[in-house]
């Protein structure tokens, strides 16, 4: 009698298991949950300028929200039908473990590419590069790792720019801060002695601080290319997204007006953050490396 019920709660478990696997209500991607419920959940950053950020007037904004914004375009005009964007702000230890849980579709703020993550999601192309630098009062010269044994590094926890620190220089005293605010905060307040973040995200703090010549930008402790994640097994809905994006760099790079006035928008002479030559000519070479290789987009 017992071994009888517990066949048939074996049977029954692989029978609930078979439906949730073949079931695509169940086993529903991301593209199918945007495409029945006309909305695309965006995650981004609150602080990431001017990839992403809260303008004063507390809206989302920046280069990455914009290419949220063609990733929704591209949406509408496949499928015909009208695209809701919805924009979540996340601290970057929240990204990973949003999209694994389905709270976001997908994330695109200033996050790089590490084979760590993407044994846990899939990037995008890259759609532009950074790297791990250090912003610290003048006269430090934090230039390479010996210089920084025994100095008070803060980083965001779990970025890559934590990971470069602690990579080179182990003895250095890592402090991790809630956010970029609080790192900026510590540094002016002497309680660290350099503060690591992407090296753009740096130069934009720079350029809008009341005292920059108190400041500056320092070492190169890793270089990393910025892209989107979306959760594994969405390769339709991954395919979209590096279409969308490859669309845009494309069109940039041949002098399409809207393509080139978004781009300046953000890092043009009158953006958020005017690019010097060399920063400029990074992003365009990582442009021009991804459509070397891929099969011009004809509109």
């Amino acid at each position: 009698m017992l071994r009888n019920l517990w066949s048939k709660a074996a049977i029954s478990i692989l029978s609930v298991s078979w439906l949730m696997w073949t079931n695509p209500a169940v086993a529903e991607t991301v593209l199918e949950k945007v495409i029945s419920t006309g909305k695309l959940t965006a995650g981004t950053s609150k602080d990431a300028v001017p990839f992403a950020y809260r303008n004063e007037q507390g809206e989302l904004v920046g280069y990455s929200v914009d290419i949220l914004g063609l990733i929704a375009n591209q949406l509408e005009q496949e499928f015909d039908r009208e695209i809701e964007l919805e924009l979540v702000a996340l601290q970057p230890k929240e990204r990973i473990p949003k999209l694994i849980g389905g709270d976001v579709d997908l994330v695109c703020d200033a996050s790089s590419f590490t084979w760590r993550r993407d044994r846990q999601i899939d990037f995008s192309f890259s759609y532009s590069s950074t790297g791990t630098r250090l912003l610290t009062r003048r006269g430090n010269n934090y230039w390479d790792a010996e210089s920084l044994i025994g100095k008070r590094i803060g980083a965001l926890p779990k970025t890559t720019n934590e990971r470069a620190i602690r990579r080179v220089q182990p003895l250095a005293e890592v402090i991790t801060v809630r956010d970029r605010e609080a790192g900026y905060e510590a540094l002016q307040q002497g309680k660290i002695d350099a503060f690591a973040s992407d090296g753009i995200l740096l130069e934009s703090w720079l350029h809008s601080s009341p005292n920059p010549e108190d400041f500056q930008i320092v070492g190169d402790y890793s270089r990393e290319g910025i892209a989107c994640m979306v959760a594994e097994n969405n390769s339709q809905f991954l395919n979209i997204v590096n279409y969308s994006l490859i669309k845009f760099m494309q069109g940039f790079l041949d002098n399409k007006p809207e393509y080139v006035a978004m781009f300046e928008r953000w890092f043009g002479p009158q953006g958020a953050l005017p690019l010097t030559q060399d920063l400029k000519n990074i992003m365009i070479d990582n442009m021009l490396l991804l459509i070397d290789f891929k099969d011009r987009i004809v509109n």
